[in-house]
């Protein structure tokens, strides 16, 4: 009985931290307040004086970054006709399949997470594009939006990612390393998307989107793509090559995404202005959305790195490894453990959130498995990515609920065979280490 109260009082900020969510309290004062509760608990109240220095320090640093400016490169993309180059090249390609409007939203959330690395803006972009033109097509609404928020989350998993520049921060992991091991996870992602897409295609005789295109049209829409495509080459090759760091490649992101942007000619006009302008006032709405979301992720990290030092005072990482073992100490069932938490977490809290909060907590469990830690951190980052497409709470899904008009319910049935391929991808990519580490192992060795 002694044990479960010291158990239980020890996790204190980890029970403080739910009620504190579910009573309706925001993130950022619910991580605050559940660590205030846990130093009381454990009568280390002069530490307390020491968080507000933590969240400062936590911002102030160099590596963090590149956060906004991966942002704000992504809100420029997003503000031009970009968007359209890649819809455009995609449906050269893949237009003339059963169901190549579908076919032609993933392909596109895949060439589009090169750019912003951001569900959100994948689901924007591309869902005010593609969802009325699928509609217009044949599809119903619910299916296009449910494709749409399905293959959005292709965009933090595939670099660059924000997520993982978060992650990498948080928990001093190699970012190159994190991208390297995202590409084929996203990739295999795309895939089994497309594998129910086809079968869903056959069986309900989706429609065709148009012709198959010539080999001149497709290289047409190749050359209006080529330098969009051109970003991640650029920012990989840069990192890799230790020519810029992840905070400078970000930065070197922004200034590509002006230049496309602002239609300067490359041998062909790209990245023509929209319809509505991108002058003075289109880019200070811009900068206005890119430091609303800047300013609530560096709040959260900020937090973060207090409440990591409170759960790392509580013992809260020893008690679940701790835990875990004594399960089992087959590192196989912990990560199907870790995987099911996962999937719960990403029902009802936000990709960036989790990754901050269970960080500091789960990984050091994952060491003591000894699984690699750019193969747990790529998979925590793929998991909570799909919980952005999973309801209740999943963020993506409001955004196609908004963009679409269909009705929450709606998309929610639509999207379950393609989680559950998700899920499958999810449990390949855990058990099958090669498929994150090959890459940054191949790199390791040139």
């Amino acid at each position: 009985m002694n044990g479960v109260f010291f158990a239980l009082k020890g996790l204190a900020v980890f029970w403080g931290f739910l009620i504190l969510l579910v009573i309706g309290v925001p993130v950022f004062f619910a991580m605050m307040g559940a660590g205030a509760f846990q130093l009381w608990q454990l009568d280390r109240l002069p530490f307390l004086s020491m968080q507000v220095n933590r969240i400062f320090s936590g911002i102030a640093s160099f590596p963090i970054m590149a956060v906004p400016f991966f942002i704000l490169a992504g809100e420029i993309m997003n503000s031009g006709m970009v968007t359209r180059a890649l819809v455009d090249f995609s449906r050269s390609m893949l237009g003339h399949i059963r169901g190549g409007l579908a076919h032609v939203n993933i392909a596109a959330s895949v060439l589009f997470a090169g750019l912003s690395g951001s569900a959100v803006a994948d689901t924007s972009a591309l869902g005010s594009m593609l969802i009325p033109a699928m509609e217009k097509n044949g599809y119903s609404r619910k299916f296009a939006a449910a494709i749409t928020a399905a293959s959005s989350v292709i965009g933090p998993v595939i670099p660059p990612s924000g997520l993982m520049v978060l992650y990498a921060f948080v928990m001093n992991v190699d970012v190159a390393k994190m991208f390297l091991g995202g590409i084929v996870p996203g990739l295999l992602l795309a895939g089994s998307l497309m594998v129910v897409t086809a079968f869903l295609a056959k069986k309900h005789d989706f429609p065709v989107a148009n012709a198959k295109a010539t080999w001149g049209e497709r290289g047409q829409a190749g050359l209006r793509a080529f330098f969009p495509l051109m970003t991640p080459v650029i920012l990989l090759g840069g990192i890799l090559s230790g020519f810029f760091t992840p905070t400078e490649a970000a930065a070197v992101a922004v200034a590509y995404a002006l230049i496309l942007n602002v239609g300067v000619k490359l041998g062909f006009k790209l990245g023509l202005l929209k319809e509505d302008g991108f002058g003075l006032s289109g880019f200070g709405r811009i900068l206005k959305r890119t430091a609303i979301q800047s300013g609530v992720v560096l709040l959260l990290v900020g937090v973060s790195t207090g409440f990591s030092q409170v759960v790392a005072i509580a013992g809260m990482p020893r008690m679940l490894s701790d835990l875990l073992f004594s399960i089992s100490d087959n590192p196989l069932v912990f990560l199907l453990l870790v995987n099911i938490f996962l999937f719960i977490v990403g029902m009802v809290l936000d990709a960036g959130p989790a990754i901050l909060i269970l960080g500091p907590i789960l990984q050091p469990a994952a060491l003591a498995y000894g699984i690699d830690p750019v193969h747990f951190a790529v998979l925590m980052c793929l998991n909570v990515t799909v919980g952005l497409a999973t309801p209740p709470m999943g963020l993506v899904l409001f955004v196609a609920t908004s963009i679409s008009g269909a009705r929450f319910s709606e998309i929610v049935r639509a999207i379950i065979p393609f989680l559950i391929a998700e899920i499958a991808v999810i449990l390949l990519v855990a058990y099958v280490p090669i498929l994150t580490l090959g890459l940054p192992r191949l790199w390791e060795s040139l």
